[in-house]
């Protein structure tokens, strides 16, 4: 028998594994100015699977105010570099407030500003250990393709939101965001150059190692 319902315990997971005082501060900011920022299981988790492949270069398309950018750095390798992609100056602006909170070595991380599909073609190819997804959801296709060209065999993708807030179970949802999801969980999953799972943390994460 495979149990399926269990509580909210994203308290008691929040608990269990404190965010520290960088982290603290930089959920504040981006409470201040509206921006979203993942809870602290996903940070948890996204850590984890950078850990898992020991990744010494990955990319981060939504910098925010800094949030999963210090649980992504955390998980890099000890002379990891991660390259993190927002459009938005002031998103980036409170971000480096967040690393230098944080302590975060300069080169560490790189900051670029700039349309993540704009951005993604300059990077180099089969380079990258993990490229994480969290910016415009009607990109997230997009964003795919990129990803499979930047990553390296047993590199791996990662998208935010995949849940839709739960709404990808609701067969009558049938909203913009939704159907996005659903059809790039579809892609994912089927796509035979990627092993996949979908990891019920936070909003979701749509995972992809590609063979």
């Amino acid at each position: 028998m495979v149990e399926t319902a269990f509580p909210d315990v994203s308290n008691w997971i929040a608990d269990w594994q404190p965010e520290d005082d960088a982290l603290t501060a930089a959920r504040a900011r981006a409470a201040e100015v509206g921006v979203p920022a993942v809870d602290p299981a996903t940070g948890a988790v996204l850590r984890l699977l950078a850990a898992s492949v020991g990744a010494k270069a990955a990319v981060e398309l939504g910098t925010g105010a800094g949030v999963s950018t210090l649980w992504l750095h955390r998980g890099l390798a000890a002379d990891g570099v991660l390259t993190s992609v927002d459009s938005d100056g002031e998103h980036q602006r409170l971000a480096k407030a967040s690393l230098a909170d944080a302590g975060v070595a300069s080169g560490r991380v790189r900051l670029i500003q700039g349309r993540a599909l704009e951005v993604l073609p300059r990077l180099s190819e089969s380079a990258y250990d993990l490229v994480f997804c969290d910016a415009a959801r009607s990109e997230n296709a997009d964003y795919l393709g990129a990803a499979l060209t930047l990553l390296r065999p047993g590199g791996m993708v990662v998208f935010a939101g995949a849940l839709a807030g739960g709404r990808v179970a609701e067969p009558t949802a049938r909203d913009a965001e939704t159907v996005s999801m659903r059809e790039l969980a579809r892609t994912v999953r089927d796509d035979e150059r990627l092993t996949s799972a979908l990891i019920p943390v936070g909003t979701g994460l749509l995972v992809g190692v590609l063979a």
